[in-house]
């Protein structure tokens, strides 16, 4: 069942059966580790939902972000899927439904957008491009999550690009926002680089902009954006569960998405880790959905 409200008070089809461009669904719990709880990022779908409310009176009027209105001046192209049915620690039955829902968007096809949910969403969302690729990874976050394992769970949130490098349809990542010392040991740091990961730190971004990701993607290709909360300064994104000053303003991460749109293609889009509970008058969940906005903006315009 779809939550109400939904995203901006989209439809979860459109009129006369039209084929979307892209579909929205939320994915509340993955894989997560024995003794953990995942409760609290499993309500920013919904968290994301609510904020949008305030913009969904005036989705034709003109976005700065965007140069022009949501939809391009064009009919609606985008609806909201609701939630998948996700348990937690159902880790398997949670990655084979997400997985499923991110094949049933690709066949339609459209562009699938999820909204989880802790970082390790991300592993059955990639999976579902299984026999869609080649694609490239855009990774937007703090950290580099490579671990192999944590608590004998290979599949948690500290995995999903070591999981992405095993994947044959996937040809390469680069992740950006990197900084402070986060999770990665030697031997992740190791892994990732001679699997070809290309590290664009925040600092990096701050000094030279979005190019200095960009550069790194080739031209036209298929790029799947996954994009961490925390890869956000916590100044504007403080509902995360691992705070790290440093980290990439608004500008930069819109700007990184709308230039993706126009030198690639985005083929899927995630948005994980916002963490309802440490949120700050909910100023996190209005800056994801606004960055959601963006992302549909940059899809409706690449098609």
């Amino acid at each position: 069942m779809i939550a109400s409200p939904s995203f901006l008070d989209f439809p979860d089809r459109l009129p006369d059966l039209r084929a979307p461009k892209a579909v929205i669904f939320g994915a509340g719990h993955g894989s997560t580790y024995p003794a953990q709880d995942s409760g609290g990022h499993a309500r920013a779908p919904d968290a994301i939902r609510a904020a949008s409310q305030e913009d969904a009176a005036l989705v034709g009027h003109w976005d700065f972000d965007l140069g022009g209105t949501l939809f391009n001046d064009g009919p609606a192209c985008c609806i909201d899927a609701g939630n998948v049915s996700t348990i937690m620690h159902d880790n398997a039955g949670n990655r084979a439904r997400i997985e499923a829902k991110t094949r049933e968007v690709l066949s339609l096809p459209a562009v699938p957008i999820m909204l989880g949910g802790d970082d390790s969403v991300v592993i059955p969302f990639l999976a579902g491009f299984a026999g869609r690729g080649p694609i490239w990874i855009l990774q937007i976050d703090a950290h580099i999550d490579w671990r192999d394992e944590v608590h004998g769970e290979r599949y948690g949130y500290s995995s999903p690009m070591r999981r992405a490098s095993e994947m044959p349809h996937v040809a390469g990542m680069v992740q950006v926002g990197l900084r402070s010392a986060g999770s990665a040991r030697i031997g992740e740091i190791e892994a990732a680089r001679r699997y070809g990961s290309c590290f664009v730190t925040a600092r990096e971004v701050h000094a030279q902009g979005v190019e200095a990701a960009l550069r790194h993607i080739p031209k036209g290709a298929q790029v799947v954006i996954t994009l961490d909360c925390d890869g956000l300064d916590p100044g504007i994104m403080p509902g995360v569960a691992a705070r790290t000053p440093g980290g990439l303003a608004y500008t930069q991460a819109i700007d990184l998405i709308a230039g993706l749109g126009k030198w690639a293609r985005i083929a899927g889009f995630d948005l994980v880790e916002l963490y309802p509970p440490a949120d700050v008058d909910g100023l996190s969940a209005l800056t994801a959905a606004r960055l959601l906005v963006n992302a549909i903006g940059a899809i409706v315009r690449q098609m």
